[in-house]
């Protein structure tokens, strides 16, 4: 029987694959399944959300299936502010004295 290696998550599959930027990307995922989920929430089609959004639908497309290599993080947030929900960054001390990190927080 072949013995199978498990290793715990870090709670960020990026991370866990060793991909660089793995907070950022991590980040840029939450706030894509937040868009999907408002668009769907409103019923809307791609080509609606587009005209909403400011975007093309491709583009649309591209956010909802997490494609999101093209998209900054500045985009992500005009989207979800077209979409009427509020952005808030927040800028704190890192609770340790090594390099701080991105967190994303949703409801």
């Amino acid at each position: 029987m072949e013995r199978i290696e498990v290793h715990e998550s870090s709670g960020n599959v990026f991370t866990d694959l060793g991909l660089p930027d793995a907070e950022e990307r991590y980040a840029k995922a939450l706030i894509s399944r937040t868009i999907a989920k408002e668009i769907d929430a409103r019923g809307l089609t791609q080509a609606e959300a587009a005209e909403l959004l400011g975007t093309t639908q491709p583009k649309v497309s591209a956010v909802v299936r997490g494609q999101l290599s093209g998209f900054s993080m500045d985009r992500l947030f005009r989207f979800l502010t077209a979409l009427g929900m509020d952005v808030r960054v927040e800028v704190q001390p890192a609770e340790t004295n090594t390099q701080g990190h991105l967190l994303v927080s949703t409801r």
